[in-house]
């Protein structure tokens, strides 16, 4: 498959996890009596991925992420020389994808995109209140966690064609434990498309939504061969 249409793909898949991930906080998780909540929001970013890495994973791999990226070369699962192209479609994809929740959700009366647009952030922009320290570990933790299930789930050893539900159901629970602290992102390119939107404190924050990520992925594509070996090891 050339390199155009892989990342072709890594766009309309990573506008897909924005607009769905974020729509649903954006749209649907306090709609009155019938809001769907965290619980709701989590499974809807869990929900964007399993769907996407059906529709287009043997396409281009269903990225949809910066972090899982680098995670993949840094794990030799991945040539680097298709990162920045890869990574370039994805931070594409989730403007698209906010641009898209913006023309909608626009459209009532009262909204304020500057009010956060299910951005990240931390301190008195986290949902939780904590504060940059937390905000750092949180990301960096559960985008390790994020990665290894990645790492094995896809490895040649691991059962065939049950990697986009295990993978899913992850970024599912990882949301669970994350919207509180930051309002997750585990994905540089998730946390640039609403903070282009929304600007001001998304902006200044968002360095955290990169650096976390990007160390969180690369650590695990290091250490899951080191210590699981290569995915075609059988020994």
């Amino acid at each position: 498959m050339s390199l155009v249409r892989r990342c072709g793909a890594e766009v309309l898949g990573t506008a897909w996890l924005v607009f769905g991930g974020c729509g649903s906080a954006v749209l649907s998780a306090a709609f009155p009596d019938v809001g769907i909540g965290l619980l709701g929001v989590s499974f809807a970013f869990g929900l964007t991925v399993l769907t996407m890495a059906y529709a287009i994973g043997h396409i281009s791999g269903c990225h949809l992420n910066p972090a899982v990226t680098l995670g993949l070369v840094a794990a030799k699962r991945f040539p680097a020389k298709d990162g920045p192209a890869y990574m370039a479609s994805q931070v594409l994809g989730a403007v698209v994808g906010a641009g898209l929740l913006y023309l909608i959700a626009s459209g009532k009366s009262g909204f304020d995109v500057h009010a956060g647009f299910a951005s990240n952030g931390f301190a008195e922009h986290s949902p939780g209140g904590y504060g940059m320290g937390a905000a750092l570990v949180a990301e960096i933790a559960l985008t390790f966690f994020f990665l290894l299930v990645i790492l094995g789930a896809t490895d040649a050893r691991a059962p065939k064609g049950f990697a986009p539900i295990a993978i899913g159901l992850c970024l599912t629970l990882i949301h669970l434990v994350g919207i509180p602290v930051t309002n997750l992102s585990v994905n540089p390119a998730r946390s640039t498309g609403p903070a282009i939107f929304c600007g001001g404190f998304a902006l200044l924050q968002l360095w955290l939504f990169w650096v976390g990520p990007i160390i969180g992925g690369v650590v695990a594509g290091v250490l899951y061969p080191a210590l699981f070996g290569k995915s075609d090891d059988r020994s």
